[in-house]
Order: structure tokens, then C-alpha cells, then sequence
């Protein structure tokens, strides 16, 4: 679905991705870790686009998109939630989904995608018509999602989507993640820091320390003593 092949990127000159090779399936939980600094976020922005790589190559559906802008990228079917989440706090929840929209190749009748986000996240059914500046930093979550789900991305990039949320929310976003792999047969790209958060809804995991790869495999059998070697601070 996905293939990173010897990928070198970075800032300005400066290496932060080192020569890295992943692959990622159609409706499985990818989960990306390691330390704070060591290139999970880089990696997100390198496979949407917005960091070209020094090196290497991106295939995706078996097609070489190193060189595509994010804009192609999304209408290829591949979509993003930043860390931070970076909704428009200005437009309503429904405003903000249907944003997603625009990612589509084709157009489509609004109200079934709104329907569908709206069963998947029913809080912002609620919240429909309020500024999305207005909600809490759970909400805001699950809007940046709806909207990136709302362009059927067959690939989602969630960069630590459960940093600084209530335990409850987590629960939900947890369980969001698992229906989306499941039951849309999405391919997920999990970046996170907590282990035990992103075993709980990943099938295989990629370490990250300095850049490069340092482990990889299922999470069914992985020794978690030998993966928490790479992530004590």
C-alpha cells in the first residue's frame, strides 16, 4: 500500500529521517514510536508531502508519489491529522468536516458523509453549529479526524492523537481507530509515544531513535521490556 524505500529527509540540510524503509498495509494499525525528537513528526510530513526527501523513494498503491505535492497526495487517498490538530477554530464543526470534503477526487452529496462522521463521533452531531475554537482539546480531536475521514483517505496519518486528552476521550479515540481499520479497511499510520496506548489498537510497530529505523514487527510477541529499552528517556 505504502513504501518508504531508503528515505532520507530533513530541514535545511539537516538529516533527520536516515535512510528509512517501511511498509504499511491496507486496514491494519501501524504504530510509529520512539523518543521525543527522533523523527516520528517528520516522517508524517514526508510521506503527506509537505518535507521533500533528500533521497529514496514513496510508492503508494505501487505508484513513485516522492515528488507529488500534499494537495495530490490527499486526492490520491492519503489523509493527515497533525499533531496539534490544527482545525479552523473560526467555522463551525460542520464547516470544518465538510473542508474534508475537498479531498475527494470526485464531488459528493455532503449529508451522508456528515451522517457517517456524526454516527462515528456523535459528540459533534451535538456540537454541529459551534465554532470549532469553542471545543475542548478531546473535541477538537475527534473533529480533526471526521474531517480527514470525510476526504475516504485509504490511508490516515494520526500524529499523537491522544497526547493531552482525557482518559474517557482517549477511550473513544481508541475505539474509533480500531472501527476505521476494521470496518473502512483504512490503512493507519500511528505515531505515539506511549506504548502500552498504541498496542492497545496496533498490529505492527516501527521504532524510531535518531532518525532510523531500530526496531520493527507485530505487536503480537513483541517483547515490550526490549521496546521500552528504546523509549526510556
Amino acid at each position: 500500500m505504502l513504501r518508504l524505500r531508503d528515505v532520507t529527509a530533513g530541514y535545511d540540510g539537516s538529516v533527520v529521517l536516515d535512510h528509512v524503509y517501511m511498509d504499511v498495509p491496507l486496514g491494519r494499525v501501524t504504530a510509529v514510536l520512539g523518543r521525543n525528537g527522533v523523527g516520528k513528526t517528520t516522517l508524517m510530513k514526508t510521506i503527506i508531502g509537505l518535507i521533500r526527501p533528500m533521497s529514496g523513494v514513496i510508492e503508494w498503491e505501487g505508484e513513485d508519489i516522492t515528488r507529488w505535492p500534499p494537495e495530490r497526495r490527499a486526492r490520491a487517498g492519503i489523509g493527515y491529522v497533525p499533531q496539534g490538530r490544527e482545525i479552523f477554530s473560526a467555522l463551525t464543526v460542520e464547516e470544518n468536516i465538510l473542508l474534508g470534503l475537498e479531498a475527494q477526487a470526485e464531488k459528493v452529496r455532503p449529508q451522508p458523509t456528515l451522517d457517517e462522521m456524526y454516527a462515528l463521533f456523535p459528540i459533534l452531531k451535538e456540537m454541529r453549529q459551534r465554532k470549532g475554537g469553542d471545543l475542548s482539546g478531546g473535541q477538537q480531536q475527534q473533529l480533526a479526524i471526521a474531517r480527514a475521514l470525510a476526504g475516504r483517505p485509504k490511508l490516515l496519518l494520526l500524529d499523537e492523537p491522544m497526547e493531552g486528552i482525557q482518559p474517557s476521550i482517549v477511550a473513544l479515540i481508541h475505539d474509533a481507530i480500531m472501527k476505521i481499520a476494521e470496518e473502512k479497511q483504512v490503512g493507519i499510520i500511528l505515531v505515539e509515544h506511549n506504548v502500552e496506548l498504541a498496542f492497545a489498537c496496533a498490529d505492527h510497530f516501527y521504532i524510531f531513535d535518531r532518525g532510523a529505523v531500530v526496531a520493527k514487527g507485530d505487536v503480537d510477541g513483541a517483547d515490550l521490556d526490549h521496546i521500552q529499552s528504546f523509549l526510556a528517556v
